[in-house]
């Protein structure tokens, strides 16, 4: 009886550093995607975690887009963007100090690493 009570707190404490950690996606995040072409493109994420959805948007010069659809389960979490009537599915991974995101631009595939930003 008391293993099964010792297991069962141990599980529930894991959920809920699970849950606290992706939490900590939300806020800003900065990175810089290397063009095919060779140029740069700054970009700004803004992610909110709220259960297991993902809102907020990604900013660059060019502008502001809404990241739509956007999902989070365990440190893994996906979201489209749109740009031009184009759907682009991403998916993305938490490691707390930084966050992978790849995206699939008609065929062309793209990697970028994030950074937390405060500013």
């Amino acid at each position: 009886m008391k293993r099964k009570f010792l297991t069962t707190i141990v599980l529930l404490c894991s959920v809920l550093v699970c849950f606290a950690a992706i939490a900590e996606l939300s806020g800003k995040w900065k990175g810089v995607l290397k063009m095919s072409d060779g140029n740069e493109l700054p970009l700004t994420y803004v992610f909110k975690v709220d259960g297991e959805k993902l809102s907020g948007s990604v900013i660059s010069e060019r502008g502001e887009i809404p990241l739509t659809e956007g999902k989070v389960k365990g440190s893994d979490f996906t979201f489209n963007i749109t740009i031009n009537d184009n759907i682009i599915p991403n998916t993305g991974k938490y490691y707390g100090d930084s966050t992978i995101i790849n995206s699939d631009f008609n065929g062309r595939k793209m990697h970028l690493k994030l950074i937390r930003s405060d500013k």
